[in-house]
């Protein structure tokens, strides 16, 4: 097939190489440069592209039409997105022959939109995992081709849950590339009435309050850990990045009435919540 690849992440990347191996005609990979203030654990599409000589384009270089002049002027087969940052129009999406398909993850409909991996988390869910759909005009919105369930671990971390939606996405996309191709993926309508949006998740979203229930915060704590910027709080007057923790009860039951308490005890720490204690296992000063 002569697929446009549209991604960014470690996924992606991994995405690029099995469009290699599959001997696909990849035209181009449109991809993001790195943001020097992102910690960038992972390797990238570009890195991919470069590996196999194929054509890598930056969005941040693309004119306010350059994305739909490059998908007409390529005339794909198929349109693949992958961990891409922006909403392709839908001049991008009509340039495909075949389908303009991304992968998402989440089981949609639930959780579309910005980081569903983290917002799983956050909420206490215990279950998500990933979906391959055709892209319309609405994020997230499309007929479904495949979905894959993953189970959320009772101590699950960001990392974590992301290498399981990594190994499920390429997977997903292993067995529905050569149905695409062929013509015979399944396509099923997304029923939107049952769907659930989350935005954008802000720097400021990282920010403990030591009065609520310490399921709470060790929800937070565990969807935004390393090598995602970390969870932060105020202790003793100084902002502290919390990368790791867990709600427990210290044997001696000291007054935790006032949350934000803090107590020691050796080289542990413990602050009071609204319910329990949270001992702090790992944290540095922001």
């Amino acid at each position: 097939m002569r697929v446009l690849f549209f991604g960014y992440s470690q996924i992606g990347h991994r995405a690029v190489h099995l469009l290699a191996e599959r001997q696909d005609d990849v035209l181009a990979v449109v991809t993001h440069r790195d943001d020097p203030h992102e910690n960038r654990w992972y390797k990238t599409p570009a890195e991919a592209a470069a590996e196999h000589g194929f054509r890598v384009v930056y969005a941040e270089d693309l004119r306010p039409d350059g994305a739909e002049k490059l998908a007409e002027s390529l005339a794909p087969d198929l349109l693949l997105s992958v961990f891409y940052r922006d909403l392709l129009p839908d001049g991008v999406l009509r340039a495909a022959r075949l389908a303009a398909l991304n992968l998402h993850p989440s089981l949609l409909p639930a959780y579309r939109g910005r980081a569903p991996l983290n917002w799983a988390l956050v909420n206490g869910e215990r279950e998500t995992g990933v979906t391959l759909h055709h892209m319309v005009a609405k994020a997230d919105a499309g007929d479904i081709v495949a979905q894959r369930k993953i189970a959320i671990e009772p101590r699950e971390t960001a990392l974590s849950l992301y290498l399981k939606i990594e190994q499920a996405g390429i997977e997903i996309l292993a067995e529905a590339l050569p149905l695409i191709e062929a013509g015979t993926a399944p396509r099923l309508p997304q029923d939107l009435s049952r769907s659930t949006y989350f935005g954008r998740r802000r720097p400021e979203d990282g920010r403990i309050d030591w009065s609520w229930p310490a399921e709470r915060i060790d929800r937070l704590v565990r969807a935004v850990a390393p090598p995602w910027p970390g969870a932060f709080a105020e202790i003793e007057g100084r902002r502290v990045i919390i990368a790791q923790g867990e709600p427990v009860d210290p044997l001696d039951s000291p007054d935790r009435s006032v949350p934000g308490t803090v107590r020691r005890d050796g080289d542990r720490l413990f602050v009071a919540t609204a319910d329990r204690w949270f001992r702090i296992d790992n944290a540095d000063p922001s």
